[in-house]
């Protein structure tokens, strides 16, 4: 009697270890692991890349900060073929969905017109929302 409970003991505990595995293997949505370090040394290289006072600079951290936080959503498993379409399946995700359009929103300006002027206040109100993004999907 003894070696059946035995056998049974161990089937059940490697059912339980199978479906503890199966479970972080096929976890919820954004459940895989990103490198957090390359991901806040790339932030941190945006951010400085801020300059007060050069355009230039105001457009290029949008685009960048958008570019990493599109590399977050497609590393975290967000579908769709699009930007837009990964943000919209991580609307759940976000604490302040309308901060993160509005910054994509101005990316898209940047690179679809050409006579688009952004200032210092509008590129850093927008890297915070990209930042409170990328914390958002746990990328920094």
């Amino acid at each position: 009697m003894s070696d059946i409970l035995m056998v049974a003991f161990l089937v059940a505990i490697l059912l339980v270890g199978g479906l503890i595995l199966f479970i972080m293997g096929h976890g919820r949505k954004g459940s895989k692991p990103l490198d957090v370090d390359r991901f806040r040394t790339s932030w941190m290289t945006i951010e400085r890349q801020l300059v007060k006072g050069e355009e230039a600079s105001c457009h290029l951290v949008v685009l960048n900060a958008d570019k990493l936080l599109d590399q977050a959503l497609r590393q975290r498993n967000f579908k769709g073929d699009t930007m837009g379409e990964r943000m919209k399946s991580a609307r759940d995700t976000w604490s302040n969905a309308n901060n993160v359009w509005a910054a994509h929103k101005l990316r898209n300006r940047i690179a679809h017109e050409t006579d688009v002027n952004v200032g210092y206040d509008n590129a850093r109100h927008a890297l915070a929302a990209y930042k409170q993004a990328l914390k958002d999907v746990r990328a920094i």
